[in-house]
């Protein structure tokens, strides 16, 4: 069986239909193609699949996609405007923050999530911030110094 959806994703409408046990996660990804967010561990663990909803950040790969119905998600494919690069990935790109780019995304929404919240955060914030994100590659600290940079950059 089938339910509606309705989402606003990226400040696009969509009106859907899907089975009850879709996470939104295999939304965004199989249905709408952004395939920026990831799908890493399946179990909330890494912050592959990071998303912002109404705002704050969360693992989509253990919410159900009904669950978002009527309300606003932001992926990594939001972040970029016109053209334009966001801050924060033009930071992480300066700082030399990315590998094998495979959690960037998350991390992007986190730091978005936390730069939202606190324009100005010190370096302790930023690593409090990005606590749920899993990193095999940098090592976290060109990480902790794009978000630093996009924040002074502001």
């Amino acid at each position: 069986m089938k339910y509606p959806l309705q989402l606003q994703v990226n400040e696009v409408a969509y009106t859907l239909e899907i089975e009850a046990h879709r996470t939104l996660l295999s939304v965004l990804r199989a249905d709408l193609g952004l395939t920026g967010t990831k799908e890493g561990c399946d179990d909330s663990e890494c912050g592959a699949c990071m998303v912002l909803l109404d705002g704050r950040p969360l693992n989509s790969c253990s919410y159900l996609a009904l669950q978002a119905d009527g309300r606003s998600v932001t992926t990594v494919e939001g972040l970029s405007a016109d053209g334009e690069l966001h801050p924060l990935q033009r930071a992480i790109l300066e700082e030399g923050g990315v590998q094998c780019g495979f959690c960037t995304p998350g991390m992007l929404i986190s730091a978005k999530a936390l730069l939202d919240a606190q324009p100005h955060p010190g370096e302790a914030e930023v690593r409090r911030a990005l606590g749920g994100n899993l990193c095999r590659c940098t090592g976290y600290r060109r990480i902790i110094a794009a978000v630093l940079r996009a924040a002074e950059q502001a």
